[in-house]
C-alpha cells in the first residue's frame, strides 16, 4: 500500500458514531477512531521483526501508548516468506479428488475433466499423481510417477470418467490420502486437490468432521487445497477444509478458469517454502480476549492458534488482531501480545519457531494515546472491520435478506469510504456488489453476488490463499 495514502487517512477514520451512518452506537474503547476535528497523527511505528529460515514475521500495536482500565487495540502482523529465485521446479506429489455426483453432470464435469487433462500433461518425469473420482462410491487411479506411459494411463482414466451417484468427499479425500501417505517423505510437498460442487450426502457429511480431517492430514504432511464449483457450493465448508489444510481455496463459478487454477496451483505447490504455518497468539494477564479477524482459530488457554496456509517464495499471510484490554497505567513499556509462529520449512528440512513480542506504554491520558495512533494499522483495522461487514452482508444475501444485506453494505461503503485514498480498491469492490446486487432479479444470480462478495471479503481481511 503507498504510504502517502496511508499518511492520508486519518480525519475522517470511522467517525460513523458521530455522523449517524447506521452502525452501532458504541464507545470508542480502542482509540482507533479519528475525530472529525482531529489532525492527522502522521505516526508510523517501526514494526518489531523476527526470522528464522524461510518465514519473517513483523508485527505492530496500533499505538505507542495504551489507555488504562477497559479499553480495545488492534495488533497487525504479517508473514512473509523470502523470494527464492528456482532454478529447477522440485518434483510434487499430488492427489487429485474429483466430484462425478450427479449434480456435476454437463459443462461442470465436462470442464473438471478437461482441467484434469490439462494438469497431467503439466506433470514433469520425477512428479507423482493420484486421480480418484467420488459419487457414492470411490474409485482411485494409484499415485504413479509420471512417464510417457503412465501419462496416458492417467488421461483415459479421466476421459472415462461419467456423473452419477451421491457427494462422498470424505471418501475422495481418505482415498487421495492412502495414496499420497506412502510417498510423504520422499516428497518436500504433497497435496490433495479436492474438487466438489455441492453438499456432502455420504460418509462424513458434518462440517466440523471434515475439518478435523483435513487438519489430520496436514499434520501428516499432505496439504489440502479445496475449490467449489458452481452456485450451489458450501463455501464454508470449502473455505474450512484449506483453512485446516492448509491449502488453498476457490469458488469457481465459471468452471472454465478450472484449468488455469489447476496450474498455478501446481506452481503454488512446486514452489512452496513453508508448510504447516502456524501462529500462536499468546496473551499476557490484562489482555482479556483477542480476535483474529477473519481468519479461522482455536483456543487453547490463553493462546490463541491461528492455522496458516503454505506459503510459497515471496507470498505473504496477513492478520489483524483486536485485542480486550484491562490495563493499569505503567512508565515501562509492558508486554500485550506475543505472536508465535511455527512452520514446517522444506528446503532445511527442520521445524522451525519464530518469536516475537508487541508491547507499550499505559496511560490515562486519551491525548496522548490519540496523539500517538499508527497510521498504517488504524488502516489495516477499518480495512477489517469494512470486510467483516462484507461478510456479514454476504450470508444475509443468501438468507434473502435484501434490506439487511444492503445496510451492511452501506455500513462498508463507509468504512472504506472514510479513508477513500487508502481503501479505494475496497470502496469500489463494495460499491460494484451494491449496484449488481439491486439488479439481480433471480435466486441464481443474487447467490453469484453472493459468492463473489464472499471472496472479496476474504482478500479484503489480508488472505492471499483463495481463488
Amino acid at each position: 500500500m503507498n504510504r502517502t495514502h496511508l499518511l492520508l487517512a486519518t480525519a475522517a477514520l470511522l467517525a460513523l458514531a458521530a455522523v449517524g451512518v447506521g452502525l452501532p452506537r458504541q464507545k470508542d474503547t480502542s482509540h482507533t477512531v479519528a475525530r472529525l476535528d482531529e489532525a492527522p497523527t502522521g505516526v508510523v511505528l517501526p514494526p518489531v521483526t523476527a526470522k528464522d529460515g524461510a518465514l519473517t514475521l513483523e508485527g505492530k500495536l496500533s499505538g505507542a501508548y495504551l489507555m488504562a482500565g477497559p479499553s480495545e487495540a488492534f495488533a497487525a502482523l504479517t508473514v512473509r516468506a523470502d523470494k527464492r529465485v528456482m532454478e529447477k521446479r522440485m518434483p510434487v506429489s499430488l492427489a487429485l479428488a474429483i466430484d462425478r455426483s450427479g449434480s456435476m453432470q454437463g459443462q461442470k464435469l465436462a470442464n473438471a475433466k478437461l482441467a484434469a487433462l490439462t494438469l497431467i500433461r503439466s506433470l514433469r518425469e520425477g512428479d507423482r499423481l493420484a486421480l480418484v473420482h467420488y459419487g457414492t462410491d470411490v474409485r482411485v487411479f494409484p499415485s504413479q510417477e509420471v512417464s510417457e506411459a503412465t501419462r496416458q494411463e492417467m488421461l483415459a482414466f479421466v476421459d472415462a470418467i461419467e456423473d452419477e451417484g451421491s457427494t462422498h468427499i470424505s471418501g475422495g479425500l481418505e482415498a487421495a490420502a492412502n495414496e499420497l501417505r506412502p510417498y510423504v517423505t520422499d516428497f518436500r510437498v504433497s497435496r490433495i486437490l479436492l474438487l466438489s460442487d455441492g453438499e456432502p450426502t455420504v460418509g462424513l457429511t458434518q462440517e466440523g468432521d471434515l475439518r478435523h480431517l483435513a487438519a489430520t492430514f496436514q499434520r501428516e504432511g499432505m496439504t489440502v487445497s479445496a475449490l467449489g464449483v458452481g452456485e450451489d457450493i458450501k463455501e464454508q465448508l470449502m473455505r474450512g477444509l484449506a483453512e485446516q489444510g492448509g491449502g488453498f481455496y476457490g469458488y469457481i463459478q465459471d468452471s472454465e478458469k478450472l484449468a488455469e487454477i489447476f496450474q498455478r496451483e501446481l506452481e503454488q505447490a512446486a514452489g512452496t517454502l513453508a508448510r504447516g504455518v502456524e501462529l500462536r497468539l499468546e496473551l499476557p494477564e490484562g489482555v482479556t480476549d483477542a480476535e483474529a479477524m477473519g481468519v479461522s482459530t482455536r483456543r487453547e488457554g490463553r493462546t490463541l492458534v491461528v492455522p496458516l496456509y503454505d506459503l510459497a517464495s515471496a507470498q505473504e499471510a496477513q492478520v489483524v488482531v483486536k485485542l480486550t484490554l484491562s490495563l493499569e497505567a505503567t512508565e515501562a513499556a509492558r508486554g500485550v501480545l506475543g505472536a508465535r509462529l511455527h512452520y514446517w520449512d522444506v528446503e532445511a528440512e527442520r521445524q522451525v519457531e519464530v518469536k516475537l513480542d508487541l508491547s507499550a506504554k499505559v496511560t490515562e491520558d486519551e491525548a496522548l494515546v490519540r496523539a500517538n495512533l499508527d497510521q498504517e494499522v488504524r488502516v489495516y483495522a477499518v480495512r477489517a472491520l469494512g470486510a467483516k461487514e462484507m461478510q456479514a452482508a454476504a450470508e444475509e444475501m443468501k438468507r434473502g435478506n435484501r434490506e439487511r444485506a444492503l445496510g451492511m453494505l452501506d455500513n462498508a461503503r463507509r468504512l472504506f469510504g472514510s479513508s477513500a485514498q487508502a481503501l479505494s480498491g475496497e470502496l469500489a469492490d463494495v460499491e460494484q456488489t451494491q449496484a449488481a446486487y439491486r439488479n439481480a432479479q433471480d435466486e441464481t444470480s443474487v447467490k453469484r453476488e453472493a459468492l463473489q462478495l464472499h471472496r472479496k471479503s476474504l482478500k479484503t481481511f489480508g488472505q492471499n490463499n483463495a481463488y
